[in-house]
Parts: structure tokens; C-alpha cells; sequence
């Protein structure tokens, strides 16, 4: 089935229980996506599921909500795993379900995923939970140790699997399948459907209901979009960047938790704006007051998250910030929609790091264009902009009528300080140029690598991959160049290309098309990797553990003696 109609019907039309449909409400949320109307019904029937949708289209709540509902919190089993390429897919799953799942006493959800230390997990795991999210390296693991049990699963979800596919995940989710219930409620969700995804459908799963999505195309005629490339530790900086140089009335930077909404509006309170956060946790009251505060003009920029800004109005916003950008792209087209608003121009900038291409190109997607680069505008062109504003300023002034009164003070001024009339003009100039200054801060150029994404470019067979993927299929040449790094985790550990190139793309932040030939010894690893790696992320995935031991990543040397 296809549509691009959204739907007419409400989340209660579903068959949720009332606790699900309770946190719903409380979320803001209040007509399904078209995803959500069409797959939670045959998922709370039992039906096996695939999901054809691009990532923003509410896939996570079209699972989460019909498995939420199928569970027993009374039961301290596994009941549900959902299976995610990286280890932030199942940080943000994990935590959906948690939202959604706040109001069910006793309910449990855990996210499992490499990098991250193994004890908490597995004293989660021996206290008992009944969702667990998590990568394909670490689900095995942990069914290879007896960690996790399986025999009480009743839902099984592989989310994105066309990207786990592309990561060299097959094997390992095909492993996976095999050790789960052969009775199991199985949903798979991808945005392509390659052959290799068809074979999984067919292999493992039970005449699938297929939904297909074809994403409703948004346009925002009155919102100049744009999106600058940065790495995820300089978004603060970025923000202070775009706050210190791109001209603005009011602005809304959102975010995506409560605790960014206080940090960021300290941090940028800390850097002289006047500012405000208004997130879900505040009071009606407060919300209103904080609003107001933003209309008169007390205030200027306010920190949002989704929820505390759904219906915000107010005319004088002519600018939207994503410093986090939504995994929902229908929640973008909102954001954007606080701003070019009754007739009026708006700029909406999203800061946005490597790793989230793929959310991005998901947007380009919903709103039907392509969304150029951010040209941050040099300090040459804010000075000039803002000397011009300031001449339009004084004409205004010199307009307005007598100025007798006002030369006689400058003169008194010359009189008093000893100094000709052209500098009291520029002591004048300076004390009122010094709270809003004519020159912005010179700061470093932070801007990332935004080299095209090679998946735009089709599937380019790459031979000679060596071990990795198995039979190298669908590879690309690489944006970098790359130098062989040796790990310690070998065949007798039992490595497979798969969890190291998992680990590797998680933990350093590399697209899995910069990681090149993986060749397994046993007793070590070779693999390649970007040339200029920076030191800092080399230290990190020394420690990173796969298959139980820490990597210990170095440049290959070549054969070492004894």
C-alpha cells in the first residue's frame, strides 16, 4: 500500500492502551504520520511488518507503541530487541520508548551498543528488562555469553536495515535471527529495499504486511534554508558564531532535551544575550510569561525544544537555529515554520555534523529542495552592514528635528575634557557601540569536511575489499586517503569485519565508507583508516572493546618479531 495522504485518523482510532495514548498527548503529538496509521494496527495484530519509509517519517513511534503495548511489565524478561546500525539509533530509540512508556509501571527499556562499558549493561540485564535496543556487535556478545536470553521474545524489530546492511552488518543480524524464537513478531524497516534486505524478508520472515511511504514533498517558499557542516564538539562555538554575525530581530534555537535547553540558554546568556529556554517542564504560567517577554522585545532569542514550542507565534522571529537537528522531518518543517511567518522572510540555519547527513538529506526530502551550504558572512560584511544601519540610524535622528541642545553639549564636552569636537564624537560613538559592537569576534574557522556523499552517486562495485563484508558488495572508493592501522582483536577472538567497522564508525565518527580493507589474522586485525585521523579519536578507539578486548589501535609497522 502507498500514500502520500496524511492521514484523518486520531491516535485513539489505533487501539493503543490508554497509558500509551496518555504519554502521546503529554508529548504533543496528535495525528499519527502516515507510517504510524498504517503499520501499528497490523503490528498490534501480531502481522510480521516491512516498513519502506526514509528516516523523519515517525517510524520509531510506528514499532515503539504497538510493542510497548504487547508487553507484560510484569514479566522482568526480554520481550522486545530492536536491532539499530549505530550506537546513537539506539540511544534515541531506547529513549522514545522511554517517553513513551513513562506512564506503564514496572516497564524497562535498556540500550546495549559497543564503546560503551560493558558492567552497567549487564547489571541491567541480570535485574531484568523487557526492551533492549541495541547494535549487532554487542547483542551478539552478549547472546554468545548467555547474557541475554531470548526464549520469552515476542517482538523482533530491525530498524534501518538497509544501513546495517551497508555497514557490514548481515552476517551478524543473520546470526542474530537464527538464535531468536522461530514464533517471533518480526518488523523490518529500511529505506531501500536491496536484494540482500528482500532475502532477509523472505528468509525470516512470515507473509510480511508491506507498508510503503512516499514522503509527502513540503515546501517553505518564505524560509531562506541553509545548513552549515561542523563537528558535534563546535556546535556551542557555531551557534556563537551565527548569534555574533547573521542579522536577526528574534530568533528560536532548538534543541532536543531539556537539560540543552538550560545548558545552551546559560551559555549563550553567559555571552551577553538576552535570553530565555521554554521546554516541557515548565509551567504554563512561566511559558506564557517567557513568550511575552519574546513579543516586547525584553527578550531576544529563546531555547526550544519540540514540544514547548508547537503553536509558538510571534511575528518578530526572523530566524530558526537547529542546533540539534530533529530525527523527525516533519518536526523540521514546524521549526521552521516559527519563522517567515504573515507575509515576512525568515532564515532557518541547521548546524549539523557529519554524521548527520543521512538526517539531512531525510529533510531535503520532506520539503522538496535542496538545502544549500551555510556561508557565515565575513567580518568585512558585518561591519559594513552594521555601519550602514547605524548612518540610516543617525538620519532618522538628524530627521526627527532641533539638534541645538545637543551640540551645546558636545561643546561643553570638548570644553571639559581638553579635546577637539571629532573625538567627543568618537568617545560618543564608542560608548554606544559598545555594547552591540561594529566589529564581530574573529574566531577560528570551524567549519567540517562537507564532501559530497558518495551514496548520491549510485552503488559503485568495489573489488579487493578483502574480508570485509564478506563478498564486498555495494563498497565505494573512499573520500580520504587511508593508512593501515593494526588492532589486537583477532579470528581467535572471534571478530568479524562487521563489528569492527560497527565500533570504528560509531566511536570515531567516520563514515563506513572511510574504513577500507579489513584483513582478519588471528591473533590481530588489520584494517584502513583515514590518513589524518586526529590523535585524540586514535587514544579513544585504543580503548574501545570488541568481542571483549579493548582494540588497542596503532599504525601497522608491519611484522613484528617473537
Amino acid at each position: 500500500m502507498t500514500t502520500d495522504a496524511q492521514p484523518t485518523i486520531k491516535f485513539a482510532d489505533l487501539g493503543l492502551p490508554e497509558s500509551l495514548l496518555k504519554a502521546i498527548q503529554e508529548l504533543g503529538y496528535e495525528t499519527p504520520s502516515p507510517i504510524q496509521a498504517q503499520a501499528i494496527p497490523h503490528l498490534l495484530a501480531g502481522d510480521d511488518v516491512v516498513g519502506q519509509a526514509q528516516t523523519g517519517t515517525g517510524k520509531t513511534a510506528a514499532f515503539a507503541l504497538p510493542t510497548l503495548s504487547r508487553i507484560d511489565a510484569n514479566k522482568r524478561k526480554v520481550q522486545a530487541l530492536v536491532l539499530t546500525p549505530t550506537r546513537e539509533l539506539a540511544q534515541q530509540v531506547a529513549e522514545a520508548c522511554e517517553r513513551y512508556a513513562r506512564g506503564v509501571k514496572g516497564m524497562s527499556v535498556l540500550a546495549v551498543y559497543g564503546g560503551a562499558a560493558y558492567r552497567p549493561q549487564l547489571r541491567a540485564l541480570e535485574r531484568g528488562t523487557q526492551i533492549v535496543v541495541g547494535t549487532p556487535g554487542r547483542i551478539m556478545d552478549y547472546l554468545r555469553k548467555g547474557h541475554l536470553k531470548l526464549d520469552s521474545l515476542q517482538t523482533l524489530v530491525l530498524d534501518e536495515a538497509d544501513e546495517m546492511l551497508k555497514m557490514g552488518f548481515q552476517e551478524d543480524v543473520e546470526w542474530i535471527l537464527q538464535h531468536t524464537p522461530s514464533e517471533r513478531q518480526t518488523a523490518l524497516f529500511s529505506a531501500t529495499m536491496p536484494p540482500e534486505i528482500r532475502a532477509i524478508i523472505n528468509n525470516y520472515q512470515r507473509d510480511p504486511v508491506t507498508v510503503q511511504i512516499t514522503g509527502k514533498k513540503v515546501t517553505v517558499d518564505s524560509v531562506k534554508q541553509s545548513y552549515w557542516m561542523v563537528q558535534g564538539r563546535h556546535k556551542d562555538e557555531a551557534l556563537d558564531h551565527v548569534m555574533d554575525r547573521v542579522e536577526f530581530d528574534a530568533a528560536i534555537c532548538f534543541v532536543r532535551t531539556r537539560d540543552r535547553c538550560e545548558s545552551m540558554a546559560s551559555h549563550l546568556r553567559g555571552h551577553g544575550i538576552a535570553v530565555a529556554s521554554l521546554h516541557g517542564d515548565m509551567a504554563q504560567r512561566e511559558r506564557e510569561r517567557t513568550i511575552e517577554s519574546l513579543k516586547s522585545g525584553d527578550i531576544d532569542v529563546i531555547v526550544a525544544t519540540d514540544v514547548a514550542a508547537r503553536g509558538l507565534d510571534v511575528p518578530r522571529i526572523t530566524l530558526v537555529v537547529n542546533v540539534d537537528i530533529p530525527h523527525d522531518s516533519e518536526a523540521y518543517v514546524h521549526r521552521i515554520g516559527r519563522t517567515g511567518r504573515a507575509g515576512r522572510t525568515g532564515q532557518a540555519i541547521m548546524l549539523c555534523t557529519p554524521r548527520e547527513r543521512r538526517l539531512l538529506r531525510s529533510i531535503e526530502h520532506t520539503v522538496g529542495q535542496k538545502i544549500e551550504a551555510f556561508k557565515l558572512p565575513s567580518v568585512d560584511d558585518v561591519v559594513e552592514r552594521r555601519t550602514s544601519e547605524l548612518v540610516e540610524q543617525l538620519a532618522e535622528v538628524q530627521a526627527d528635528g532641533d539638534l541645538s541642545e545637543s551640540l551645546s553639549l558636545v561643546e561643553t564636552f570638548s570644553e571639559q575634557l581638553e579635546i577637539p569636537i571629532e573625538e567627543v564624537a568618537a568617545l560618543l560613538l564608542k560608548k554606544l557601540t559598545d555594547q552591540n559592537p561594529l566589529r564581530p569576534q574573529e574566531r577560528p574557522d570551524i567549519t567540517a569536511s562537507d564532501r559530497p556523499d558518495r551514496g548520491d552517486r549510485g552503488d559503485r562495485p568495489r573489488r579487493e575489499r578483502g574480508e570485509r563484508g564478506g563478498k564486498g558488495k555495494g563498497r565505494r572508493e573512499p573520500d580520504v586517503a587511508l593508512v593501515t592501522y593494526r588492532v589486537e582483536v583477532g579470528a581467535q577472538d572471534g571478530i568479524k569485519p562487521g563489528n569492527l567497522v560497527g565500533a570504528i564508525a560509531n566511536e570515531a565518527g567516520l563514515s563506513s565508507n572511510n574504513i577500507g580493507n579489513i584483513r582478519i589474522r588471528n591473533g590481530f586485525t588489520l584494517v584502513d583508516l583515514p590518513d589524518e585521523m586526529p590523535k585524540q579519536i586514535e587514544s579513544h578507539l585504543a580503548k574501545v572493546r570488541v568481542c571483549g578486548k579493548q582494540l588497542k589501535i596503532s599504525r601497522d609497522k608491519g611484522p613484528r618479531k617473537g
